[in-house]
């Protein structure tokens, strides 16, 4: 016996929203957009033209297309005829996906994505699932929308810009010694800018066309072809010097792009070349990407960044910036990996934002070790003398303080060091194993006390219980949402171009993330 089942027989529509789950995604997708306020819509309106789709309407079905892995615009077009969650959300519209492309690149979708994960986090706080007593940050490399290899490097740039100068000043030397064109007035005896090298074609210019109404005007054909012959060489130095013009011009142009980075591709200049820990051939190829800083409290992700920059370190401030400026205050704790480690950032977080810092530095897992502990050569295992303010080598000499140094980086910050030298290191049975100092020069010692208690500070705050626990939390909430946005989602490059694209693109895989693992929490 089978139960009824017939393709003829008129059955009337039901609503959609009978046919979900208790606890389906839908449902938080819906409440989720619904949070939002109608103030972040008011820029989608418009008074003319065909009535547009709700922006309500398209935040929800982008939003939930996304946390079914689907993030192309013809598959989430699709999904709307298919779907019942999308049926539903969308109310029976189905807008194209060149509709929907527009709309999640649009300027104010970043308002839009801001408010998403300001509710959101309202909502834990609400229903206790956070507790907002620390902050966890790490980052991530994404494949950026670009070809593998369309890059553009700035030594390139700066070796081509050096040859170019160079030839540009044989060019215009040449011109003046055979007599070609006169001296122009210039802002810089080194290099010819690119004024000055449009000022030197127009005159060459001038030159040609000198020449090219004698030909014309001439009769005699052994004079016509000496005048050709005299014009070849302007002609040739012509074609030379407009493109050393354009080239200059294009190195300017590159130069502009790159800013404090040292590369960009091409097919997206937004996108910087960095190793990625998918390296699947081992040969450390460089591909274009984005470094993704999240900050995660109970494995959700609660605020987001795009960086351009490879390493972590100098992404830690103006993260935070944005935290305090567009999400929430920041909490107790600020946690993070031995990547964000460096003084900087320390003194960014203790002093300027009274926070506590529980971020280990480089060398920290190194120092707990015994070998290290028990190294005599181990300069941080020197006694120290505070009466006289020195240290006190492995062969019993001392270093006596000699003179303070200040040094700033390439990112304007100033460190304050002092050094410290060993009073005599002649015929020193350690030499070897101590200093790879030349023979003659004594052992120097270069310390940064600001460091050295910043280091200390970490060390008391990851060996306290309390603040030692919050730390150790950090692989189990952090970590997670990586795994899920990459192996889950399976959200491993971007579909967009662009750093504001991208960064709304971004956004919704996040929430994404986060709508899934609040739906299972449920």
């Amino acid at each position: 016996m089978f139960k009824n089942y017939t393709m003829n027989q008129l059955i009337l529509p039901l609503d959609i929203e009978m046919k979900l789950q208790a606890n389906d995604i839908a449902f938080h997708v819906h409440n989720l957009v619904e949070s939002i306020p109608y103030e972040a819509f008011a820029p989608f309106l418009r008074n003319e033209g065909c009535p547009a789709y709700h922006p309500r309407m398209m935040l929800k079905i982008i939003l939930c297309a996304y946390t079914q892995s689907v993030f192309s615009g013809r598959k989430i077009e699709a999904l709307l005829k298919d779907s019942l969650r999308m049926m539903w959300l969308a109310q029976g519209y189905e807008p194209s996906y060149r509709t929907i492309n527009r709309f999640r690149v649009h300027k104010d979708m970043k308002e839009l994505l801001r408010q998403c994960f300001v509710q959101f986090r309202c909502q834990l706080v609400e229903t206790k699932q956070i507790d907002n007593e620390a902050i966890f940050i790490d980052g991530t490399k994404i494949e950026a929308n670009a070809n593998k290899f369309t890059f553009v490097w700035k030594k390139a740039i700066v070796r081509y810009q050096t040859n170019l100068i160079e030839k540009s000043q044989a060019v215009y030397d040449e011109l003046l010694d055979q007599s070609i064109i006169p001296a122009i007035q210039r802002e810089n005896e080194e290099e010819l800018t690119l004024p000055e090298l449009v000022q030197v074609i127009e005159a060459v210019d001038e030159v040609v066309k000198d020449f090219d109404q004698q030909i014309e005007a001439s009769t005699d054909a052994s004079e016509r072809k000496h005048l050709r012959r005299q014009r070849k060489h302007p002609k040739a130095m012509r074609k030379t010097l407009i493109d050393l013009a354009l080239r200059k011009q294009k190195y300017a142009k590159d130069m502009t792009i790159f800013g404090t980075r040292n590369s960009y591709a091409k097919t997206d200049q937004d996108a910087t070349f960095m190793r990625m820990k998918d390296d699947y051939m081992r040969n450390g190829q460089l591909k274009a990407g984005y470094n993704v800083q999240i900050a995660t409290e109970g494995q959700y992700a609660l605020a987001y960044q795009i960086f351009p920059n490879p390493t972590d370190t100098l992404t830690l401030r103006p993260f935070l910036d944005e935290i305090e400026a567009n999400y929430f205050t920041l909490p107790e704790h600020i946690v993070a990996d031995a990547g964000y480690g460096s003084e900087q950032n320390y003194d960014d977080i203790l002093t300027n934002r009274k926070r506590e810092a529980l971020i280990t530095y480089n060398l920290y897992l190194r120092e707990q070790k015994k070998k290290y502990q028990q190294n005599p050569f181990n300069t941080a295992n020197w006694p120290y003398d505070e009466t006289t303010d020195s240290y006190t080598c492995p062969n019993q000499q001392t270093l006596a303080f000699h003179h303070s140094s200040v040094r700033t980086d390439r990112n304007g910050f100033t460190r304050t060091f002092k050094v410290y030298q060993c009073e005599n290191c002649t015929g020193c049975p350690f030499r070897a194993s101590c200093t790879k100092a030349k023979e003659g020069n004594h052992r120097t010692l270069v310390v940064n006390e600001k460091w050295e208690n910043q280091k200390k500070y970490v060390k008391a705050k990851l060996s306290a219980e309390k603040t030692g626990a919050i730390y150790r939390k950090r692989k189990i909430d952090v970590e997670p949402v990586f795994g899920h946005l990459k192996a889950n989602l399976r959200f491993t490059r971007f579909s967009v171009r662009g750093k504001a694209k991208v960064a709304n693109e971004m956004g919704l895989a996040l929430m994404a993330v986060n709508l899934r693992k609040f739906t299972a929490n449920q």
